[in-house]
Parts: structure tokens; sequence; C-alpha cells
């Protein structure tokens, strides 16, 4: 009796064991849809019928766009975490195609650039996953997305079937396709559809561009459900053959969703775009949508059986040199912010968008057949430091001695061909160019100008350069001094029909007295990490009351523990760039509206942290730290 006792035992106990793993098999594979169920995988995101299905199942997209390139990576899980605790269960990306390849031959998909490790991350997360890798994502960012070093061809033709332009797309493709191959729904991957190029509609200059996109994608292995995506009055001359067309909107009209169905009338209805927000602009006011009217319009959505993505969920920042530019009706630049109003914010803080959002969509059972969200993860602390005092200051010209170069030329030579960077030219900062001057007089920029250029005769500021200020009068002196240019690329344009045209620095002749100024040295000062690096050996002088500008100034932030997120405050400076231990938070302006640039905790060390400013004009020598973000005056978006 007692061995059968205990041989009863033993098999309770086997039972047991067998239940929990059979449990843990069933939660494993039948709860979790970012890793799916045990489907067969054999079919995917289908759009063959009014309403979309996954594996054969009813399936209604509720998305949001987060860009891995514009979050740091410390933070992509928790920003994640907090999407998925909103209600969303699909995340959209864009993939930068000149951030990955800033120069040709040299590819980036490492820390901050690593796609695979973001997507593998999104599926751990249990989101699916939306895939724009362009070559073309506007985005606001820099050209749209694409590399400068495509200008270098004085005939190319960008976002057409150039034969320049398609062997470096086929290039980069044969680098990032293979990537995203193995983490396809079908394969036991994340990502349920992939979009082709972006808003082709608007430009549609090449009809059979999108069908070369189209199929570099598929040959590839992409063999994921397609879309593309347009504003309702060029959905037909931006779709292509074989891919579902989605629209992009803020504010839903009953003609533009009609426009829709009628191009494809038994396919489901998506908004790929429905802009929560909007970016902001140099000298404008920071624009912003009432929380009431974003919840409403995605209700509204969502009421009549519609599918949607939220651009932006979180937007968070174009760090450095990143933010694009407009072309019409004239040159504008934008902020390094890409808060967009988003519910999250720029610095991952849950807004009252957000909230309503929460509420919405938590009546939608988006997480795998709950019926409740996850709980909202803790907000990260942000601190408001001590002041960083100004020390050192290093004058321009002191620091051009640690610039690649510089280079002779008789006639000016545009940034993007100036023989820097493996002869990839220069893609972003400042350029300064020197010639000789025997006599004063009117001096005429012909437009030639891209951006905006500070003129100095002897390292003398004497005017400004933009675009709309074309003359500037250069005083007499003695027989032979130096004019100097210091132009900046304040942001390619990115959309529209300009986007050939984005060539920077000086794009042609500058005239004195109505002749050409010839016999240049020119500097690039792309201020790269290296070259901020290099600083550390450059003749710095102890701060003295009348510093000369342009030039560097560095001083010290004190984080003790571990550090915490802050915003710096320029009060007092005019113009320039900020940088962190050397790497390029943005651009500062007074104009604003920004006024705080986000610097995240993980980019601070604990203990001493070097502060680096390059001024371009006026500076009040000490940096603050604020807890709260100061993106400027607002407005309503109209």
């Amino acid at each position: 009796m007692v061995v059968l006792r205990i041989r009863n035992v033993h098999k309770r106990k086997y039972a047991l064991i067998c239940l929990c793993i059979a449990g843990f098999i069933m939660y494993r594979y039948l709860g979790m849809p970012g890793r799916g169920r045990r489907m067969s995988r054999k079919v995917g995101l289908c759009a063959n019928t009014s309403q979309f299905t996954l594996e054969g199942e009813p399936f209604r997209i509720i998305g949001g766009s987060i860009h891995y390139f514009r979050v740091p990576r410390a933070y992509w899980r928790d920003r994640l975490m907090k999407m998925k605790a909103c209600g969303i269960n699909t995340l959209t990306t864009y993939v930068p195609w000149n951030l990955h390849q800033p120069e040709r031959g040299v590819f980036n998909f490492q820390t901050q650039l690593d796609l695979e490790a973001y997507i593998s991350l999104a599926a751990e997360m249990e989101l699916w996953v939306i895939l724009r890798p362009g070559p073309y994502i506007s985005s606001e960012l820099d050209l749209g997305g694409l590399p400068s070093w495509l200008l270098q061809d004085s005939s190319m033709r960008l976002r057409t079937t150039y034969p320049g332009f398609i062997q470096a797309v086929n290039t980069f493709f044969d680098k990032l396709i293979p990537k995203l191959v193995p983490l396809q729904f079908k394969k036991g991957g994340p990502i349920i559809a992939v979009q082709v190029e972006n808003e082709y509609g608007s430009f549609g200059k090449d009809q059979s561009y999108m069908l070369f996109i189209k199929e570099a994608l598929q040959s590839r292995g992409i063999s994921e459900l397609l879309l593309t995506s347009d504003k309702h009055n060029t959905l037909k001359s931006g779709g292509v053959d074989g891919a579902l067309r989605t629209v992009k909107l803020q504010k839903l009209n009953q003609r533009n969703i009609q426009e829709l169905t009628a191009i494809q009338p038994n396919n489901p209805t998506m908004v790929m775009d429905y802009w929560t927000g909007w970016y902001d602009i140099w000298g404008e006011l920071h624009h912003v949508l009432p929380p009431e009217d974003m919840v409403s319009t995605v209700r509204e959505v969502l009421r009549r059986g519609m599918s949607v993505n939220l651009y932006m969920f979180h937007g968070g920042s174009s760090f450095g040199f990143m933010s694009g530019a407009l072309a019409d009706p004239s040159y504008r630049a934008l902020v390094p912010s890409y808060d967009y109003d988003a519910p999250l914010s720029e610095s991952g803080e849950y807004t009252s968008k957000y909230h309503l959002l929460r509420d919405l969509l938590s009546r939608y059972k988006n997480t795998g057949g709950s019926d409740s969200l996850p709980d909202m993860p803790v907000l990260h602390y942000r601190e408001a430091y001590e002041p960083a005092i100004m020390y050192q200051h290093l004058s321009l010209w002191d620091a051009l001695s640690f610039t690649e170069g510089p280079f002779k030329s008789a006639k000016p030579v545009n940034m993007e061909n100036l023989p820097v960077n493996n002869r990839n030219g220069q893609s972003y900062g400042y350029t300064l160019y020197e010639t000789i001057i025997t006599r004063g007089g009117l001096l005429q920029s012909g437009d030639n100008v891209r951006d905006r250029a500070l003129v100095f005769v002897d390292r003398s500021y004497i005017g400004l350069f933009k675009r709309r200020s074309l003359e500037l009068a250069v005083p007499d002196g003695k027989e032979r001094r130096t004019l100097s240019l210091l132009v900046e690329n304040c942001g390619r344009v990115h959309q529209g029909r300009e986007l050939d045209k984005q060539r920077k620095g000086l794009v042609g002749d500058i005239l004195l007295n109505n002749i050409p100024l010839r016999d240049f040295t020119i500097y690039s000062l792309d201020m790269k990490p290296s070259f901020i690096d290099s600083l550390y050996q450059a003749p710095w002088k102890s701060l003295s009351e009348t510093p000369s500008f342009p030039g560097f100034f560095m001083g010290r932030l004190f984080a003790y523990g571990y550090p915490s997120d802050t915003f710096v405050k320029l009060p007092g400076w005019e113009k320039g760039v900020v940088f962190i231990n050397g790497f390029n938070l943005g651009r500062y302006w007074s104009i604003g509206p920004q006024q705080t640039l986000y610097l995240p905790g993980p980019f601070l060390n604990s203990g001493i942290n070097q502060v680096i400013v390059f001024e371009e004009q006026e500076g009040d020598f000490k940096v603050h730290f604020e807890d709260e973000a100061d993106l400027g005056m607002a407005a309503d978006i109209q």
C-alpha cells in the first residue's frame, strides 16, 4: 500500500508538470500576437475583401509610428511598452537611407540604427510591424531620407528610373532587404506589410518607377502585403498594381474616403497616416492639434470599420542635422524637435491625447484577446541640472586646421562636390569659402547661397546673406583683404519637385562689383563627432569678456548618480549647435519657436559631461538645463 501510494503521488506530480508545460505552450503560441499564434503562416495579411484578414481571421490594424532613428536606443523598449499600453497593435517605421548609407559602400546598421533589433523588440512587445523602407520616405528628414552624395551627379533625377538613381537604390536594397526577409510574418516574424516608396502621387514624374521599386522589393524576398500611401487627390497616380492604396489625412472628409473606395471598392480602407499633430518651422509658431479633435477623428475612423495608423504616436527628436525643409512658397527650415504634438511627447511623457486615446482603444480588443490593456509604464525622472558655465573658448578661425582640407578651387564648389569623406562630399553643417579682394563695393549673391552665409572681411563680420537678401556692401579698405563666407546648410527640402535642386553651400558665382569672385580656399565644417573630438587638441583659451564669434564654447555639466532626462535652454545665445559629450544634439535659434533641446539621460555620463556650443554671433556663456520642454508659443493647426 505504501509503494502504491508513493507511485500515485509521483503520477500526480508528473500530471501537474505536464499540465503546466501544456499551459505554457498554449499561452506562448495561442495568446501572443507579436510572436503570433502557431498559425500555418502561409497567407499573412490579406486585403481581398472589405476587411483585412490575418491568416484567414478578421483583423483591424490600429497602428502607431515610432522611428527608431529618432529615439535613443536605450528608450526603445520604454516607448514600445507605452504604445502597447495604449491599445496599439501595430508599429510602423520608416527606414532612412541617408543614415544607413552615409557614403557609397559604407553601411551602418549598428547601435542606434540596428533595425533588426528594433523589429525583434517589437515582436517581443507583441506588436505587428508595417515597414516603410522607401527609398524616399519624406518624414521631414534632410532630402526626404535620400543620401546627399546622390547629388554629386549633375544630371541626377531622384525618384525616377534614371540609371544613376536606380543603381544606387539596388545597392542599398541589396544590403537592407536581406535583413528584413527573415522578419516577415510568413517566416515567423512580425512584419505583416511593406510600403512601396512614399507619396509618389504628389511627385509622379516616372510611371515605371513605382513598378521598379515594387519589383526591387519582391525580387529580394519581400512576400508580405504591399501598400502605397498618398494624399486623397493623388491616390490614383501614386499607386502601383499589386499594392493596396492607403490614404493620408488629418481631417476625415467623406469625399476623401469615397475617392479611395472608388479606386478599390472591394478592399479594406486604411488611413495609413492620420496626422496627430504637425512639425514645426523656424520663425513660426509651435503647431498643435486639440486632443478632442484627434480622438474624435480616430473614433470616427474606427466606427466606420477602417484601419488606421497614427502618425506620429511618438515623434522623438531629429538629432543633429537630420531635419528637412520646405520650398513652397519659400524656403523654410524645420526645427530639430519632432514632438509633433503626438500622444507621447518628445521625451516620452504621457499627454492628454494619450489618455483619451487609451480610453477609446480600451474598447477594442487589440491585445490578443485580453479584455484589459497592459499597465502604463512608470515615467522617467527629469532633472533641472545646475547651469554649465562656459570657461573656455575656441575661435572658428583657430579650429580650421582641424578640418579635412582645405581645398583650392578657381570657382565655388558646392558642398556635395567637395573632395571630402572619401570623395562622397559634405552632407551637413557649414562650409567656409575664402578669397582675396582688393577693393570694396557691392557684393551680390545671385541667390547662390544655400542657405545662409555670415560674411567677413579680414575675419570681421560685415553682414548676412539669406535667401531673400541678395546684396551686401563691402567697406573700402587696404589693398589685399580676405573675404570669408561661412555658409550653413539649414536642411535640404524633404518633399516636392525641388529635390534635384538641393545642393548646398555656394552653388554658383558670387559677384563683387559685377565681377565673379575667383580662387577660393574652402574648408568643410560638417561638425562630425571625429571633428568635435579632434578639437580637444585645439588651442582653447580661457573665456574673456569679449570672445570672437563665430566660435566654440566649452563647459561642464555634472550629473550625479544615474543621469536623468533634461532639456537644454540657451537664453542670451543667438544661433548655433549644441554638442554633449561629442554628440550633436541639434541646432538652436533665438527666433524660435523651439526654446529647449531634449537631452536624454542615456546620453549623459554619471559625473562630468562635456558641453560644447558652436555659436555664430552672440552668447551668454551659460547653458541652462530645465526639467520641462519649451517648444514655444502654440497655435492650432488650420
